[in-house]
């Protein structure tokens, strides 16, 4: 696996695939099932802490921005992240501010893995996991639905074994 400059390979990469927009739903799902949790610490907070309530109502206004500042940042987020088969390898991109991209070699990869959580699983999407030797290969590939996941995997597991055959 290799991360590269973004601006050094994106710049002569042309046919990049994006994920489902559907993955913005399972983000906002994320975020607010997160804000609810933060607003009920704010409220125990409240309720437990009588001399100082201020730190509850600091506490939730500050899950309040965050969840909007989340909220609209999510189709961005979603709309950044992409992927390419090229000859060699695949290449994944993703972030808005802290962008990465990262080239994963077939002859590299050692698990291809399909996962579904329960709220993607409801809008028919799951995410590709890649595992290889190297200890910070976290590569994922969120928001594909489920059967292009499948034929990613299966055409990424092929391309693998070929890879390893000619070593």
């Amino acid at each position: 696996m290799t991360v590269l400059p973004p601006r050094a390979l994106d710049a002569g990469i042309t046919g990049w695939r994006g994920v489902s927009n559907k993955l913005v739903w399972v983000d906002v799902a994320a975020i607010l099932m997160s804000a609810i949790g933060g607003a009920v610490v704010g409220v125990l907070l409240l309720w437990l802490i009588q001399p100082a309530p201020w730190i509850g109502w600091l506490v939730i206004a500050a899950v309040a921005v965050s969840a909007v500042v989340r909220l609209v940042i999510a189709p961005r987020r979603v709309h950044a992240i992409g992927w390419i088969l090229r000859d060699d390898d695949l290449v994944v991109r993703r972030g808005i501010l802290l962008s990465r991209l990262v080239a994963v070699p077939y002859g590299r990869m050692q698990l291809i893995d399909v996962n579904r959580g329960p709220v993607a699983r409801l809008v028919g999407l799951a995410e590709l996991r890649l595992v290889t030797a190297a200890a910070t290969s976290d590569v994922a590939l969120p928001g594909l639905p489920e059967a292009e996941a499948a034929q990613l995997r299966d055409a990424l597991v092929a391309r693998a074994e070929e890879r390893r055959v000619g070593l």
